[in-house]
């Protein structure tokens, strides 16, 4: 085995779930237990997305549990994958991750998506118009602009955030993302964790259009990646019923809090269910040590990743905490055998 592959930097997507049984609140202790827990195993950054709307996830006010993990940190990079931009204002965005870069200097990243994070009747909600997203491009560039420092005369200043060093990333799941991150020249991260069909494209895309940038000065790439790691590989298979069941919640209209895993789930499901999972969870490691192993050193040569965000949507958080310490021991090891 090449274990080359295996020394690029691990990162934790968490989608601060509520499982069945539970409410936020215990979400959000599991979430800054677990964001130390992967601070002391050595992973890069610990990143938390916005969602509205919907019961399983409790990451809504993402800004606000960006700061609660940070302030219970002190040294993992804590940041947004992603901040769906459609929802705010460009100056507000600047100012909350303002302040959040000079409380927690050196330590915040900002991901920025396109999509709303909701359906229509949510966004109504957020008082934002669907037609929000059309603007994408020029919202990013007006926020990088009030990150650079304000120059005399300015008549609207990010206060804080002018002159702060708050790296901005691209999200996407299709060939968008992948062309503006390209010319804009920021560093792209692609949710093939549970989009992957245009993954392939989408890096060609930005691995072929990538203009040098103040910000980067060659493309880099996040890659989402599931991964479920047990003793074996029967019972990391179990704990991946839990996200199979919310997704297909999820497509039939029926999303809910994230389920306990059930035996045989798959047995269950419809010829065109099954052909949906396989579909967008085909990112996906599920197994052993060894197992995932292989998995995700297939996936890194396949794709030429500079790093992976990995997400694990289990139902118990001590599997949970424990399939992120299993992922951390073969990572860790093989880098330790690449040095030496």
């Amino acid at each position: 085995m090449n274990n080359g592959a295996m020394t690029i930097p691990l990162s934790v997507l968490d989608l601060a779930p509520i499982v069945q049984g539970a409410d936020a609140a215990q979400s959000f202790r599991n979430t800054l237990e677990l964001a130390r827990h992967a601070e002391r195993w050595g992973y890069n950054r610990y990143w938390l997305a916005e969602h509205h709307g919907m019961p399983g996830i409790a990451s809504a006010a993402t800004s606000v549990l960006i700061g609660h993990v940070a302030g219970g940190t002190t040294r993992i990079r804590v940041g947004a994958g992603g901040i769906m931009l459609p929802n705010h204002s460009p100056l507000v965005i600047a100012e909350q991750f303002g302040t959040l870069a000079s409380l927690y200097p050196g330590r915040i990243d900002l991901g920025l998506g396109r999509a709303p994070g909701s359906d229509n009747v949510v966004s109504r909600a957020l008082r934002r118009s669907p037609a929000a997203a059309e603007t994408f491009p020029q919202d990013v560039a007006e926020l990088l602009a009030y990150f650079r420092a304000a120059e005399p005369g300015q008549m609207v200043r990010a206060v804080p955030g002018a002159g702060l060093d708050v790296p901005v990333w691209i999200l996407g799941s299709s060939l968008f993302g992948a062309q503006l991150a390209a010319a804009m020249g920021l560093p792209f991260a692609f949710a093939s964790h549970f989009a992957p069909r245009m993954l392939g494209q989408a890096l060609d895309v930005y691995r072929d259009g990538f203009q040098p940038s103040a910000a980067l000065a060659k493309p880099y790439v996040m890659l989402g990646v599931n991964v479920f790691a047990a003793d074996t590989d029967d019972e990391a298979r179990r704990l991946f019923t839990s996200l199979e069941q919310a997704f297909v919640n999820l497509r039939t209209g029926r999303p809910g809090l994230l389920p306990p895993p059930v035996e045989d789930y798959e047995s269950r499901l419809t010829p065109m269910e099954l052909a949906q999972i396989g579909e967008m969870l085909s990112c996906s490691a599920v197994g052993s040590a060894e197992t995932v192993q292989r998995a995700l050193k297939s996936f890194i040569d396949a794709t030429d990743a500079d790093e992976l965000m990995v997400t694990s949507q289990i139902f118990d958080h001590s599997a949970r905490v424990k399939s992120y310490e299993i992922l951390a021991g073969c990572w860790n090891l093989m880098r330790s055998d690449v040095v030496h």
